[in-house]
């Protein structure tokens, strides 16, 4: 039987994963000392590993297909087929954006100014590359973690950290001096995976059932009876992906009407269409929308 191997991110995207997958259609369940979970696919076999190491992994084989980060998968100088992004709203919907700092009284002011100067980061392979681009000769040294507290401590003069809105490098003192980057989560396949044909369908019906989980979980469902004379003016309120649906009642002069729109928008909908005369207002949750 073909069977597709699946890598699952450890860490901050493991739990947003699963349950993303869940929403799309794949059930996982995960043992505490195993990185094996089990997945009510026969088709599908999971192993957890470490973001970091995913593309690395995918690259060479022992994964067909996995989940992790563009900066990642720069870093590690992947060769593999990106799928699709995937925007995890419930991790955040912004970027991570991988960032040089500098103490705040340091006189540097762009990567230019850091000649000679030692730099400490996760991502390493990534930023010896751009600063060879720019010609800046600099000692780049790895950081296991804390590593905007290598800058306070007196052990590096600059770090690259990754961040999303910058308050924890301010709030150890450094500032932002340039952005180097900016990263999404990615569903890459292996290159040799993706040209086998069952496969790529395998790996192609995974990502469009997860982009469509992914949408849903921004949007709701809103349904409601409006009467025959107010029926122009609430489809004039409603905001859709296309056109409501519309539909008589039996026997009524009145019509049920629904709609998929932005969650966001609904609490400022609802007292409109209240006020111009729908009646049964209903907002329901949406799985997937294709």
């Amino acid at each position: 039987m073909n069977q597709l191997k699946f890598g699952i991110p450890k860490g901050s995207l493991e739990k947003a994963t699963i349950e993303l997958l869940a929403k799309s259609g794949w059930h996982i369940k995960v043992h505490s000392r195993s990185y094996f979970p089990d997945i009510d696919d026969p088709e599908i076999s999971c192993s957890i590993c470490r973001a970091q190491e995913m593309a690395r992994y995918v690259d060479n084989g022992t994964l067909d297909v996995g989940i992790t980060g563009l900066d990642w998968i720069l870093e590690n100088d992947s060769d593999v087929v990106e799928v699709t992004e995937l925007i995890y709203s419930k991790v955040s919907r912004r970027p991570a954006r991988w960032v040089l700092a500098v103490p705040a009284d340091s006189p540097c002011r762009s990567a230019r100014d850091l000649e000679g100067k030692k730099i400490a980061t996760e991502l390493v392979n990534f930023s010896r590359r751009y600063f060879d681009k720019l010609g800046v000769n600099v000692d780049i040294e790895f950081s296991w973690g804390a590593t905007e507290a290598k800058v306070v401590s007196g052990l590096a003069d600059a770090v690259v950290e990754v961040t999303e809105t910058g308050s924890t490098i301010r709030a150890h003192g450094l500032q932002i001096i340039e952005e180097l980057m900016q990263s999404t989560p990615r569903l890459i396949a292996n290159k040799e995976a993706w040209k086998d044909p069952w496969k790529k369908k395998k790996i192609e019906q995974i990502a469009v059932l997860m982009q469509g989980a992914l949408r849903a979980d921004r949007l709701v469902g809103l349904k409601m009876n409006v009467p025959e004379d107010k029926l122009d003016e609430i489809v004039e309120l409603l905001p859709s992906l296309n056109a409501p649906t519309v539909s008589p009642l039996y026997n009524q002069k009145w019509f049920s009407v629904e709609t998929v729109i932005d969650e966001a928008e609904v609490r400022g909908l609802v007292p409109k269409l209240q006020d111009a005369g729908a009646e049964g207002i209903i907002e329901y949750a949406l799985n997937k929308v294709l």
